[in-house]
């Protein structure tokens, strides 16, 4: 199994960037698609990106694509998030989550099942 914790959140201003990291331990990390997802007050979590077990595939929210990209390093067993051009409306504790299954694309949420803490971004107008 793969055990993820979050970091690299914070406070920017509208406009900015900002790179999360999620850490994953655990000797399979390879075997493992990826995925981040993000809960705003009073709302639902929701999908933000996700990655394919040998980082060839890459999905991502409508909301997002073009200013948010997941890579992966499997050598450091760690996944990344890039936020560019943040919004308001992108505040939010963001979460990693590892696929349940190995080498399995996950098509719902529920197809994940190792989640780490969160990492609170927040961006201001």
């Amino acid at each position: 199994q793969v055990q993820p914790v979050e970091s690299g959140g914070g406070l920017v201003q509208a406009g900015g960037s900002l790179r999360l990291s999620c850490a994953a331990s655990g000797r399979t990390f390879s075997r493992y698609a990826m995925g981040w997802f993000r809960q705003a007050p009073g709302k639902e979590r929701e999908f933000v990106a996700a990655i394919s077990w040998g980082g060839g595939s890459t999905a991502y929210a409508d909301s997002v694509k073009g200013r948010f990209t997941i890579s992966r390093d499997n050598g450091k067993n760690t996944v990344y998030l890039q936020l560019n051009s943040l919004k308001p409306e992108d505040t939010a504790v963001y979460y990693c989550a590892a696929s349940e299954v190995p080498r399995y694309w996950p098509g719902q949420e529920a197809d994940f099942g190792s989640w780490g803490q969160g990492t609170q971004v927040t961006v201001s107008s």
